[in-house]
C-alpha cells in the first residue's frame, strides 16, 4: 500500500488542543497547586512532561505498520484486560477517591481503563473486519456484547463508572455503524435501560447524584455542590470571560478545577467564544477521525477510525454535558485539556492511530 503524508488538519487540531489545554491546566491549577503543594506549578509541570511523552509516543505510532498493529490488536487488548484485572487487587492497585483505579508507586500511577479504550476500540475493528457480514448473527453479535459487558464490569468493580460509560457507548456506536440489524439494538436498549437503573438503585451515591441532577440546590453543600460551583463559573462569564488567569471559581469554589470541570473554567476566562472555539476545535477533531474513516476501503482501518472518533465524540458530549447541567455528573475528564497523564497520552496514542490510518487514504 502507497503511504501518503499525514492529515495536516488532523495533526494542526491535535497540536492547537494540546497547547491550549496545557495553558488552561495552569490556569485552573495553579491557586489549588499553590496552597496544597506551594508550587504554583504543580500540575502544569507534570501535564507538560505527560505531553511530551504522549507527542513521542505519537509520532512512534504514527510511522508504525498499520499491519504491525492488526496483527497485535487482539495483544494490546488481552494486556489492557490484565492491567484491568491486576487493579483490582490490593496492593497493587491504588485507591484514590473511593476508586481503585490506578497501578503505580506513589505519585507515579496509570490508569488501565483509560489504556482499556485503545484495547477494546483495536479489537473491534480487528473483530468487524473479519466478521463483518457475520454481524447480521445474533451469535455473533452477542459475542460482541459479551466481550463488551465482561469489560465494562471490570470496570464497573473499580468502581469507574463514567469510563465504564464512555467505552459502552463508543462500542455501541462503532457495533451500529457495522449495519448489524436493528431489533438487536432496540433489545440492547432495553436491557440496557434496565442495567443503568439497577446501577444507580444499587449505589446510593449514585442516586444522590440523580436527584442532585434534578434539582442541586435540594443538597448546596453536598452532593449539588460542584453542579452549582459549575454554574456560578458560567454565568458571569459574557462573551468574553473575566480573562485569562481571573477565574473566580478556581479560588476553593469548584473542587479540583483542573479535572473534570475545567471547561467551567475555560467558559468562566475565555467567556462564550473561548468556548466556541474549543468546542469547535473537538468538533474538527472528530470530523475529521471519520473522514478519515470514510476515505480508506480497508475495514480494520475503517472501523479503527470510526471507533476513536466516536470514543471522543461521546467523551466530549457527556464532560461538557456534566459541567454545563445537562447529565448528571459521572466523573468524566474532557480528553486532552483536563489534567491526568493516563488521559493525555492514551488520548494522543489514539490520534496518533488515526493520524497512521490517515496515510492510507485512498487505498
Amino acid at each position: 500500500m502507497k503511504k501518503l503524508k499525514v492529515d495536516k488538519v488532523l495533526l494542526i487540531v491535535t497540536i492547537v488542543l494540546v497547547i491550549f489545554g496545557l495553558l488552561m491546566v495552569y490556569s485552573a491549577s495553579n491557586v489549588v497547586a499553590l496552597y496544597k503543594y506551594n508550587d504554583s506549578f504543580y500540575f502544569i509541570k507534570r501535564q507538560l512532561i505527560f505531553a511530551g511523552i504522549g507527542i513521542v509516543l505519537m509520532i512512534l505510532i504514527i510511522n508504525i505498520d498499520i499491519n504491525k498493529i492488526y496483527k497485535y490488536s487482539a495483544l494490546i487488548f488481552l494486556i489492557a484486560l490484565v492491567c484491568l484485572i491486576l487493579v483490582l487487587i490490593p496492593g497493587i492497585g491504588m485507591v484514590r477517591g473511593g476508586a481503585r483505579s490506578w497501578i503505580g508507586v506513589g505519585s507515579v500511577s496509570f490508569q488501565p481503563s483509560e489504556a482499556m479504550k485503545i484495547g477494546i476500540v483495536l479489537l473491534l475493528a480487528r473483530y468487524f473486519s473479519k466478521y463483518d457480514k457475520d454481524l447480521l448473527k445474533f451469535k455473533n453479535f452477542f459475542f460482541v456484547l459479551c466481550i463488551i459487558g465482561s469489560v465494562f464490569g471490570l470496570i464497573m468493580l473499580q468502581p469507574d463508572f463514567g469510563t465504564g460509560l464512555v467505552l459502552v457507548l463508543g462500542s455501541f456506536l462503532l457495533l451500529f455503524m457495522t449495519g448489524a440489524p436493528f431489533k438487536y439494538f432496540m433489545m440492547l436498549i432495553v436491557i440496557g435501560i434496565v442495567g443503568v437503573v439497577g446501577l444507580v438503585i444499587s449505589a446510593p451515591y449514585r442516586m444522590e447524584r440523580i436527584f442532585s441532577f434534578l434539582d442541586p440546590w435540594s443538597d448546596p453543600l453536598g452532593s449539588g455542590f460542584q453542579a452549582i460551583q459549575s454554574l456560578y463559573a458560567l454565568a458571569p462569564s459574557g462573551l468574553f470571560g473575566l480573562g485569562f488567569n481571573k477565574s473566580i471559581q478556581k479560588h476553593f469554589f469548584l473542587p479540583e478545577p483542573q479535572n473534570d470541570f475545567i471547561f467551567a473554567i475555560v467558559a468562566e476566562e475565555l467567556g462564550l467564544l473561548g468556548a466556541i472555539f474549543l468546542l469547535s476545535l473537538f468538533f474538527v477533531l472528530i470530523y475529521r477521525m471519520i473522514k478519515i474513516g470514510q476515505s480508506v476501503t480497508n475495514l480494520f482501518m475503517k472501523y479503527l477510525s470510526f471507533g476513536i472518533g466516536l470514543t471522543f465524540f461521546v467523551q466530549v458530549f457527556i464532560n461538557i454535558g456534566v459541567v454545563i447541567g445537562l447529565l448528571p455528573v459521572t466523573g468524566i475528564t474532557l480528553p486532552i485539556i483536563s489534567y491526568g497523564g493516563t488521559s493525555l497520552m492514551m488520548s494522543l496514542i489514539m490520534i496518533g492511530l488515526v493520524l497512521n490510518v490517515s496515510r492510507y487514504r485512498g487505498e
